[in-house]
């Protein structure tokens, strides 16, 4: 989708450095900053990413994806969120069901496998793999991490007197293939997954 084609252009002035290696292309990621192996990763892995630089960016390119993909109602659990879509315009509903899509904070973004961690927070106590395939998830520049045992880390800083449940990353975006973290071990996490990424740094 022509939408999509406007993804995070580095901040560096190099170039990351690809090598050929016999018919495949690596790119070397030594000198690239957190939120560039984060994006790298995570289009990767079949994401759909869009970079914010404020909040009528944000809200202008929420409204395009769900018009691009036709979807009438979108669910959503966050009170700030569903002020957001009545800010746009759009329905939602307060329960998860059948393949509405879902409108989602999340907890953290894992730099280096490019996954989404979510938590009781997000999601309640359903596993991920029940939920359906289309999430759309509003992240910030500071919900960067560079491994999941860093976004536990700062899970537990944050939540020192009550922390959440249900933790589970989503790191596989064409469903059908599963993530295979322990933090997924068993469900299969793979989601149709957008990224709104919005710059707080």
């Amino acid at each position: 989708m022509n939408l999509f084609k406007k993804f995070f252009n580095p901040k560096k002035e190099t170039i990351p450095v690809q090598h050929q290696q016999g018919s495949a292309v690596t790119l070397t990621t030594a000198d690239l900053s957190l939120d560039d192996i984060f994006v790298h990763n995570f289009i990767k892995k079949g994401g759909k990413f869009l970079y914010c630089t404020h909040q009528e960016e944000l809200n202008q390119n929420l409204l395009n994806i769900i018009e691009e993909n036709d979807w009438e109602e979108i669910t959503c659990l966050d009170d700030d969120l569903s002020k957001l879509l009545t800010v746009i315009g759009q329905n939602s509903c307060t329960k998860f069901s059948g393949t509405v899509p879902i409108l989602s904070y999340c907890e953290h973004l894992v730099s280096d496998n490019g996954s989404v961690m979510f938590s009781s927070n997000q999601v309640q106590q359903h596993k991920l793999s029940k939920l359906p395939n289309n999430f759309i998830v509003i992240a910030r520049t500071s919900q960067l991490v560079r491994t999941i045992s860093e976004g536990l880390m700062a899970i537990r800083k944050k939540y020192v007197h009550d922390f959440p449940t249900n933790i589970s990353s989503i790191k596989s975006y064409m469903p059908g293939k599963a993530a295979d973290d322990f933090l997924s071990y068993g469900n299969a996490n793979a989601k149709n997954l957008y990224l709104l990424l919005l710059e707080d740094l």
